[in-house]
Formats: C-alpha cells, sequence, structure tokens
C-alpha cells in the first residue's frame, strides 16, 4: 500500500454541498471494465466519469472495492484500507479521486462497520487464538446450548436465510448477521472501535468527500448474558421494531449505536470542509432521524419512499412524513428509486400491488408478466418527480438508461450468495448487479474487451449508452436535462402542495413558481398555467398523460 502524506484542500467548496445533491452510485464490479477480465475496475471508474459529469450528477457512490472473496458483492470486506487486486491499487483509487474532483464530482465510499470478511486478519486470529482468547473478544463468539453446545446460542436468523450462528471446530459459534463469511465484530470492543477510526480518517486522507454506512442500525448489540431469543418476533424485518420499545431489540437500532456515530462526527468535522456520511438504516422514519442528526452521521437513507408503490395519496403521505423526519434531525430528506440491492424501479413500478417480488424473479419476469413501456413510462415520471423533491437524490447506474431488471437470469449464472444461502429460494440480487451497456455491438456491450462477470441479455444494445447519446426524447437525454435544470431551479429545501389538485395527481411547488405535476391516473389531465419546463413523456394535445410528471416555471 502507498500513503498519502497530505490532505487535498477542498476549502474552497461548499461544505454544505450534500444537502440536495444528485449522487450517482457506482457499483464497481458492473460498471466499467478497463483490463477486459470481466470484472469491472477502478480504472474502469476513471475512464468513464465523464459520463457521470456530462449527466450533471455531483458526486459518485463507490460501492465497495475492498480486498472480498465476493461472498456476498463485496460487502465482505477482508482489508478495509486497500483495494481489492482485481479492481486496481491505491494509485488507482487516488487517481480516479484526482479525475473525479477535477470534473466538479465528490467522492463517497462505502463503508462496512458491522461485519468484516472471514478472511480478514482478526478473524483468522480469533480462530486460531481458540475459546476465551483476547482475539475472539472482537467479534461475538459464545458457547452453543444443548448437551453438548451442539445448538445455536439464541434463535437469532441471518438476514440471507438460516442461523445467523455458525460454529466452529473446536465448538464455539459465531454471529453473522449476514453470510456465515461475514462475521459480526463486536462494537463494544475499544480495538474495533479505533481501527475504525483509522480507516476514516485514511480515506479522508486521501481526498474522499464522505462515506456510505453500511447496515448502520446493527453496530450496537445487547450481549449480556444470556442472550435473549426472539421467539416469534421477526428477526430480519422491520416489522420487528415495531413490535418492541424504541431500542429494544437485541441487534437492530440500539440506542448504543449512536455514540458510536457521535464519536465519528467529530473524525469528520476535523476535516476543511468535514466529510458528510449518509446511514444505510432500515428503521422507522422517526428512528432514522436520529442517525440523521448533525452531531452524528447528518443524513439517512429513505427507504419508505421506494418502497411506496405507484400509488399518488402514498406517494404524498410518504414524502410528507420524509420531509418532517429531516427537519426533526435538521437534515436534508433522502430520495432514492434504485440501488444494488433491489428490483430496478422500470420493472418493479409495474409490478400489481402485492407481487411476491421473489416468485417474480423465480419465473424469469413472466408471471406476471411486465409491460417495459409502461414500466419506463413510470420510471422516467418518478424521476423527475424524484428530482424535484428538497432534498438529495441517490440514483443508481444505470437508471439514466431505463434499464429494467434482468428477471430472467439462468439459475447457473447466479453469483448472490441468497440463492445457495436460503437452499435456492430466494433469486437474490443479480439482475440488477449485470454490467452496464456503453456501446450497441462488442463482446459485453462497451463494458470491457472480454466478456462479462454476468451475462448481458440481446436487448441491453437498445438502452447502451451509445444509441441514446444525443437521441432526442432518450431517456439517457431526460436525466441529462433534467439535472442541468435542477441545478438553476434549485433554491431552499422547502415545498407546498397544490390545495386543488385531482387525488390521483400529485402537484406541488417549490420556490418562485417551481412546480412540478404528477399523473398517476389512466387518463390525460389539464395542466396548471405555467411555462412547461420539461416532461418525463410529451404531452397529449396540450394534456399531461397518464403515468408522466411536468416542470412547470
Amino acid at each position: 500500500m502507498t500513503a498519502r502524506t497530505t490532505t487535498p484542500d477542498l476549502s474552497g467548496k461548499d461544505p454544505d454541498w450534500w444537502r440536495q445533491a444528485v449522487v450517482y452510485q457506482v457499483y464497481p464490479r458492473s460498471f466499467a471494465d478497463a483490463d477486459g477480465d470481466g470484472l469491472g475496475d477502478i480504472r474502469g471508474v476513471t475512464e468513464r466519469l465523464t459520463h457521470l459529469a456530462a449527466l450533471g450528477a455531483d458526486a459518485l457512490w463507490l460501492s465497495p472495492f475492498y480486498p472480498s472473496e465476493l461472498a456476498d458483492g463485496g460487502y465482505d470486506v477482508a482489508d478495509y484500507r486497500d483495494v481489492d487486486p482485481r479492481l486496481g491499487t491505491l494509485d488507482d483509487f487516488d487517481a480516479m479521486v484526482t479525475e473525479a474532483h477535477r470534473l466538479g464530482l465528490k467522492v463517497i465510499v462505502d463503508l462496512v462497520p458491522n461485519h468484516t470478511s472471514h478472511q480478514h486478519v482478526w478473524f483468522q486470529e480469533a480462530l486460531a487464538a481458540g475459546p476465551g482468547s483476547a482475539a475472539r473478544e472482537r467479534y461475538v463468539f459464545r458457547d452453543g446450548r444443548g448437551a453438548h453446545g451442539e445448538l445455536p446460542p439464541t434463535d437469532w436468523q441471518s438476514v440471507f436465510g438460516g442461523s445467523a450462528w455458525r460454529r466452529v471446530p473446536d465448538g464455539q459459534w459465531y454471529l453473522h448477521l449476514f453470510a456465515p463469511e461475514q462475521p459480526d465484530l463486536n462494537w463494544s470492543h475499544d480495538e474495533v472501535r479505533e481501527d475504525f477510526r483509522t480507516t476514516l480518517r485514511f480515506w479522508s486522507d486521501r481526498g474522499v468527500d464522505g462515506f456510505r454506512v453500511d447496515v448502520a442500525h446493527a453496530l450496537a448489540k445487547d450481549l449480556t448474558e444470556p442472550l435473549r431469543d426472539l421467539g416469534d418476533l421477526p428477526g430480519v424485518a422491520e416489522e420487528a421494531l415495531g413490535r418492541l420499545p424504541p431500542g429494544g431489540h437485541p441487534y437492530w437500532d440500539r440506542d448504543e449505536v449512536h455514540e458510536i456515530y457521535r464519536d465519528w462526527r467529530t473524525i469528520l468535522d476535523s476535516y476543511t470542509p468535514p466529510r458528510m456520511a449518509v446511514a444505510e438504516a432500515w428503521v422507522p422514519g422517526p428512528r432514522r432521524a436520529l442517525y440523521a442528526r448533525a452531531d452524528e452521521l447528518g443524513q439517512a437513507f429513505n427507504f419508505e419512499y421506494l418502497q411506496t408503490s405507484w400509488d399518488a395519496g402514498e406517494l404524498r403521505q410518504v414524502i410528507t412524513d420524509s420531509l418532517t423526519t429531516a427537519r426533526a434531525a435538521h437534515a436534508s430528506a433522502t430520495w432514492v428509486l434504485s440501488n444494488h440491492d433491489v428490483v430496478r424501479h422500470a420493472s418493479r413500478l409495474v409490478l400489481p400491488p402485492g407481487t411476491d417480488e421473489n416468485a417474480w424473479l423465480l419465473s424469469g419476469g413472466h408471471a406476471p408478466a411486465v409491460d417495459g413501456h409502461q414500466g419506463l413510462r413510470r420510471a422516467r415520471a418518478a424521476t423527475l418527480l424524484m428530482l424535484a423533491l428538497p432534498g438529495s437524490s441517490y440514483v443508481y447506474q444505470g437508471e439514466e438508461l431505463g434499464l429494467p431488471e434482468v428477471a430472467d437470469l439462468p439459475f447457473e449464472v447466479l453469483q448472490d450468495p441468497i440463492w445457495e444461502q436460503t437452499g435456492r429460494v430466494r433469486k437474490g440480487r443479480d439482475g440488477c448487479r449485470v454490467p452496464l451497456p456503453w456501446t450497441t455491438s462488442g463482446p459485453s456491450y462497451g463494458f470491457g474487451a472480454g466478456g462479462a462477470w454476468l451475462p448481458q441479455p440481446e436487448w441491453f444494445a437498445g438502452y447502451a449508452v451509445e444509441a441514446q447519446d444525443g437521441a432526442e426524447g432518450s431517456t439517457l437525454e431526460l436525466y441529462r436535462t433534467a439535472l442541468r435544470l435542477r441545478r438553476k431551479l434549485l433554491q431552499g429545501e422547502d415545498l407546498t402542495w397544490a390545495e386543488a389538485s385531482p387525488a390521483d395527481v400529485l402537484d406541488f411547488v417549490r420556490h418562485e413558481g417551481w412546480r412540478c405535476v404528477t399523473n398517476l391516473t389512466d387518463r390525460a389531465v389539464p395542466l396548471p398555467a405555467g411555462e412547461v419546463l420539461l416532461t418525463s413523456s410529451p404531452l397529449e394535445g396540450g394534456l399531461l398523460g397518464p403515468d408522466t410528471t411536468a416542470w412547470l416555471g
């Protein structure tokens, strides 16, 4: 590894840039492949940064790029202060940050503090040291139950299916809330806390502008003996949090976690400008506000919005509640439609309400059949709605191309550990992680000189950047226009709902007349007075068609 001895001076930049930024999520293994081995890499990201700049993004969020065996797509980290050799080197990372800053892009990196890889040097030391050792105290090791310790210490369940405990040859069990290859750290251990302080400084010193904190609500755990069983309480679902006193779950969203983030904030604020952070915390809104407080991470993902169906009443309520939650923390709201963990919204938004998405994926996307044209139309409308809302918009790679989910990946090519961990019952997240199409031809549609680590369908050619670049009406050009306009229009962090809009139409004003109207009906509706600045689909005889959003000035 190489070390950087000076901190880049970013003092001339707006310290509050993140409050209403458009952040583009890069899943590096699927973005661009510079060396032709079929796996995306850091140099590939650097070579394609002009795409993000031309799009109008303010920042890129880089999903995990650390050394990993990919037991969970890079979220099993073997070394928090290095780059996976298959993805490049620290010098490659530095070059990427330099180029991003030259183009006016901020850089946010993923941080995975709840668990390490089982290949991490600490876990290997713990296995070798044996029961009762100091090395095991960095993790959560316990003796099993039963006459011979043959039963797991508790009934806690892994997010990926099955018990959250794995037994090692000497008889003890270790906790893994996710894959067995991802042992949970013990955050009551001083050495764990100090190591992550070092990691925050390491990347901040290299010019990183912020951090996305993975599973931010899981670090603190109630490990007092005897450990508590959950009984019939859902162990991995948000509903469990609603059936316990706030902060009362043994490992989700405990109050003690906030002490950790207050400590982190002192480090992040020691830089000029302060480094930002955003929490991935799957918790109810009022609890989410705690993570977004100014003396903690400052911002938290809003998953209620992502999970809301294409319904005007539900969306209006979620938007109102989300803004209220953000204001309670003196933070800005966050909005997201797709990411590396969910079905892409160009497909999801046209699935009938109540659809079992896993069953749909297992059917190859055929049961029920999805209307791709309607899906794209809704996706474009949803995007303009999201970009008009106060706060930060997080855009997942490929959504600017209108990519739908690749739902028909053959079972034999699946890489997501969920598939095997659940006994091949849950298909997993590979369908939203298929490498991007850049060109209309070639062995991997411009992703790299070779193939791609997940197979790309032939229809990707029509969605490629090359096919949409400069094409009037294309989704790519819609995003470019919207982001360019958004920068000119953006002021303040408030909205006012129009009082006289139809029940199935979302209509709000931001400031100085900037108005956003979204028609969620199945018929065209009249537009309010004002200059039409942009529409997600062409107007129909001067009317706003179904599944269409318009910006008015």
